[in-house]
This record gives structure tokens, C-alpha cells and sequence, in this order.
């Protein structure tokens, strides 16, 4: 039996998120104003009072959960995971969790990351969407015959849980392929109103920014295994962690795979640290026989 530590990605903010640790939380309030002040402006006040529009811009809205997500964790007592993994973003705050990563340290990727993919963004118009109840083999079929057929860019991106993958592209590659998605048997194929699109090839101009301030950071040996999104394996080689993280700007976040992973090598119990109960609801679809919780 053995504890795995999951950490949610971008899409897990709401307002007034992480108010109350503020109000109540010595430790917690600490770490906002370190926040503050690394990042160079008040994200806490953001995260208070913003509106969904103010938290949905990716250079806010990921520091944002990132430090909800280590606030939460931190406020668990003793606590020991066998294993960690996150969800995109989420990865971030789970080498906080397993020590590889220091909090300022992270913070500050963090930080870059958000700002050079929003920038990446503004380069091309592109997007995501949600494809329900299709095959993930069919799904990545029909993305390559449009990408051979359009030279539109049209990739899987996230694979959630048995039947909820994401998909990411330029705006026409996306528009052709919802067509396709429904005409071959989705129960639904809907664009996420999200800036940019996440996890593709799109994201290169991000990738080069990124992979600097990665290689200029200290990576430790971490404590525990974590989960990388794009290998679906335990990881513990610092150098291999950096790579992982590095690759997974343009790669795919594998997080069906992932959960499966951790299961073979012995999670029986999935603790989510951060906003929402989303991965709650994903692990419980990848596999029922699992506990899933929830710190929040």
C-alpha cells in the first residue's frame, strides 16, 4: 500500500482561491509575500479578489496554482509520499513535493514557463478541445491524416482518462478535426477556452526560454519517484527529471498512463493537493478501486 501525491494543472483557479490559508495560516501567509515579492507583483491579491478573467491568463493563473497547490500540500502534517505526480503545470509542484525542486526555484520556471508560453500564444492562433467517448488510437489517426492532408497542426495533448482526450492545434487544424472527431463517433468534440494551443508543436518558441532557465537551475536528488507526463514512468535521475520537464512544453501529458503506472507499482491511495477535484474525478475513471482525496 503506498501514497501517491498528485498536483493539478492550469484550469483549477477560481476567485478567492487560497484566502483562507492567508487568513489562517502563519506558514501560508509567508509564502504568499514570498510569492509576492519574487514574482514582482501581488499575485495574492489576484488570487483574492481577481476576476475569472484576471485568473485566466496563463501568466497568472500557473504561478497561481502552483502556489495554491504547495500551500496545500504543506499544510498536511508529516506527510510522506511513496510517489508524486502532476497534471502539466502540476509537475512543478510535485519536484517541490519530492525535493528536487526548491519552492523559489520552482516559482520562478514557474513564472517563465507561464510568461513564454503567453507569448508563444500571441505568435499563433491555436487552441484545444475536449474529444469525449472515442478511442484514443482513433483520435490520434484522425489528427495525423489532417496534419498529412492540411499541413494544419493537429496533435493529442492530454490524455485525461478512458475517453477524455485533449486535443491541440493551430484554430483551423482544431476546427477540422472536431468535425472529424464527431463524424467518426465522438460523443462530443468542444473547444476549451483556453489562450494558446498547450502541449503541441506550437509551443517551440516557449521551449527554447524554458530549457535555459532549467539548465541554469539546481535540480537535487528527490526523495521519492515522480511520475513525469511525458514518460508515464517513475522517474528519479535529476538529469532525466530536467529533460522530462523540459520535453514536455511540446509533448504530451500522458496522465491516463501515469495513474496506471503508479497503480502497477503499488498507489492504492491518491491525495490531490491544490484547487478543484478535478484529477480526483480522472483517477476515478482510470480506475475505481483506487481512494482518491483531497486537500484544498
Amino acid at each position: 500500500m503506498k501514497n501517491a501525491f498528485v498536483f493539478p494543472g492550469q484550469g483549477a483557479q477560481f476567485s478567492g482561491m487560497g484566502k483562507d490559508y492567508y487568513e489562517n495560516s502563519a506558514f501560508a501567509k509567508k509564502l504568499f509575500e514570498q510569492a509576492n515579492e519574487l514574482l514582482g507583483f501581488r499575485i495574492s491579491d489576484i488570487m483574492f479578489h481577481g476576476s475569472e478573467d484576471d485568473l485566466k491568463q496563463t501568466r497568472v493563473t500557473q504561478p497561481a496554482v502552483f502556489l495554491h497547490s504547495i500551500i496545500a500540500y504543506r499544510s498536511i502534517d508529516n506527510a510522506k509520499p511513496d510517489m508524486v505526480a502532476g497534471h502539466s503545470l502540476g509537475e512543478f509542484s510535485a519536484l517541490v513535493a519530492n525535493g528536487t525542486l526548491s519552492f523559489d526555484d520552482a516559482l520562478k520556471l514557474v513564472s517563465i514557463r507561464a510568461n513564454a508560453m503567453q507569448k508563444a500564444c500571441e505568435v499563433n492562433s491555436s487552441t484545444m478541445a475536449a474529444v469525449l467517448n472515442l478511442a484514443d488510437d482513433k483520435v490520434e489517426t484522425i489528427c495525423k491524416e489532417i496534419q498529412d492532408e492540411t499541413g494544419e497542426i493537429v496533435v493529442a495533448a492530454n490524455y485525461n482518462c478512458p475517453g477524455q482526450l485533449v486535443i491541440s492545434g493551430s484554430l483551423k487544424g482544431i476546427e477540422i478535426a472536431c468535425e472529424r472527431m464527431k463524424a467518426a463517433g465522438a460523443k462530443r468534440a468542444l473547444v476549451l477556452p483556453v489562450g494558446g494551443a498547450f502541449h503541441s508543436p506550437l509551443m517551440l518558441p516557449a521551449k527554447a526560454e524554458l530549457a535555459a532557465a532549467i539548465e541554469a537551475t539546481k535540480f537535487h536528488n528527490p526523495t521519492c519517484a515522480v511520475y513525469q507526463n511525458v514518460v508515464a514512468k517513475a522517474v528519479m535521475d535529476k538529469d532525466e527529471i530536467k529533460q522530462n520537464l523540459i520535453d514536455q512544453l511540446t509533448g504530451a501529458v500522458r496522465w491516463t498512463q501515469c495513474v496506471q503506472a503508479m497503480i502497477a507499482d503499488g498507489a492504492t491511495t491518491f491525495t490531490e493537493c491544490g484547487p478543484g477535484k478535478v484529477l480526483q474525478g480522472l483517477i476515478g475513471k482510470i480506475d475505481k478501486t483506487v481512494m482518491t482525496q483531497g486537500v484544498n
